[in-house]
């Protein structure tokens, strides 16, 4: 009997202490009941994930990982160590992705499958993968606009620089002049905007006689065009007939003529011939003036006397000789 209750202590005892290791294990997440594969994926850096945090597949737990710990040997890669609690297969070119399961940045590690028909086996090591954090994808999004920013800033120094410069006191004043100069300049410009207007407003009957008579000479020119184009022709035939003509030979002959002409003027001058000595002799031009006074003199005493030149009688008697006198002035 005394065995009895010790073999029932012992039985209670290892009941008690498998239940308790399946409990702990359990409670690790490891079902000590169920086939268990481990498999290994190295990584330069985990962002934290450690031991129990879960394994995905298509978002459904698979696993969880039992153990993270340096490669050694002076190496300061990770080692991770993951166990899949159910019968999943596995191709052995899958991928452990570390993952961020919530907005608090907890870890996980997500699988995804590959392609390969072979299947990982018990210890086989899995490719590594790292996903972006939240803080990594907002960065990447951000970055782009924080250059913006710096740029948009940088323009902004520069704008306020140039706008510090151009309103200092020298600026106002010239800005001020400017727009002075501009409202001076638009109040000419409506002076002349009004005097064109009423110019226009008084002249614009004459413009309509001056558009009539332009019309009307149109009307003309296109109603002579027959004329007018044979008119054309006709100078046109003109000069035809000039450009035909030896107009060479004509011009040779007149410059000829001409230096004969100057020739003789040059002999007059110099006095040669009649001609030239009656113009530079001085005193042959007043004997000459002399003698016309004289015999103009002379026909008018003719005139007047015809008897002094002129002697007849019928009895032969010669009358008295007179005297010539000068006719009275």
């Amino acid at each position: 009997m005394k065995i009895k209750r010790e073999i029932k202590i012992a039985a209670l005892f290892i009941v008690a202490l498998v239940a308790f290791i399946w409990g702990f294990n359990y409670l690790k997440g490891t079902n000590i009941l169920f086939k268990r594969t481990v498999l290994f994926a190295v990584y330069d850096k985990v962002d934290g994930l450690t031991s129990a945090n879960p394994v995905y597949l298509h978002g459904l737990k698979v696993g969880q990982v039992n153990d993270v710990y340096f490669e050694g040997n002076g190496s300061t890669r990770i080692v991770t160590r993951i166990q899949i609690n159910q019968d999943v297969p596995i191709p052995v070119n899958s991928v452990a992705q570390i993952v961020s399961s919530d907005l608090m940045g907890s870890k996980a590690v997500n699988l995804i499958l590959g392609t390969s028909p072979i299947l990982v086996q018990d210890g086989d090591t899995l490719v590594s993968d790292m996903q972006a954090t939240l803080q990594e994808e907002v960065n990447r999004q951000v970055q782009p606009i924080k250059n913006k920013a710096e740029e948009l800033l940088s323009s902004l120094d520069t704008l306020v620089v140039a706008i510090q410069a151009v309103f200092d006191e020298q600026a106002r004043v010239n800005i001020a002049q400017s727009f002075e100069s501009i409202s001076s300049t638009i109040r000419s410009l409506e002076h002349t905007s009004y005097t064109i207007d009423s110019l226009i407003q008084t002249e614009s009957r004459r413009m309509s006689v001056i558009l009539e008579n332009v019309e009307a000479i149109s009307t003309n020119l296109r109603n002579s065009n027959r004329e007018i184009t044979a008119s054309l022709q006709n100078i046109s035939r003109i000069t035809d007939s000039l450009a035909a003509a030896n107009l060479t030979q004509t011009f040779n002959q007149l410059e000829s003529t001409m230096t004969q002409v100057n020739q003789v003027l040059s002999r007059i001058e110099q006095g040669e011939g009649s001609l030239g000595m009656l113009i530079n002799n001085r005193e042959l031009y007043d004997e000459l003036e002399s003698a016309s006074t004289e015999l103009n003199q002379l026909i008018e005493d003719m005139k007047l006397n015809p008897g002094r030149y002129l002697h007849f009688s019928v009895f032969g008697n010669r009358a008295a000789r007179m005297q010539y006198s000068p006719p009275d002035e």
